[in-house]
């Protein structure tokens, strides 16, 4: 078995392995942010090389602190069906691979492109913090 077959193997054996965010429809983000939740949008396409390095960096973090998937709320909004969609127009979203936390009318603050762990986990310690 090689080194990577193992890890993929004992990752998915963990109990502590982070939950995956949910899928955008609209209307959702307005639903979580009227009920007082953080929101943690993933704008995202399946072919996006850097929305997959993005992605694993978050999973990672959410595995080493539980209390991300507690106290916020993660959606990922899909580029493709989404990327022309009155959310994106209102949050001036300008491509994908771009994070944004919100809480209420505010936005906490974004990443375009950026998949360098401190700067992903900066942003949702800024999302942790308003939760």
């Amino acid at each position: 078995m090689d080194r990577r077959s193992f890890l993929a193997g004992l990752a998915a054996t963990l109990p502590f392995a982070a939950s995956a965010a949910t899928d955008y429809t609209p209307g959702l983000v307005k639903k979580h942010l009227d009920a007082g939740d953080v929101v943690f949008l993933d704008f995202k396409a399946s072919w996006c090389s850097t929305c997959a390095a993005q992605e694993r960096v978050i999973k990672a973090l959410k595995a080493e602190n539980p209390n991300y998937d507690a106290k916020i709320t993660f959606i990922d909004v899909d580029w493709d069906a989404y990327g022309k969609s009155d959310l994106v127009k209102n949050l001036n979203i300008p491509r994908r691979s771009t994070l944004v936390a919100l809480k209420g009318n505010k936005e906490l603050g974004r990443i375009v492109a950026q998949t360098s762990t401190k700067s992903i986990k900066a942003l949702m310690d800024t999302a942790l913090a308003a939760g």
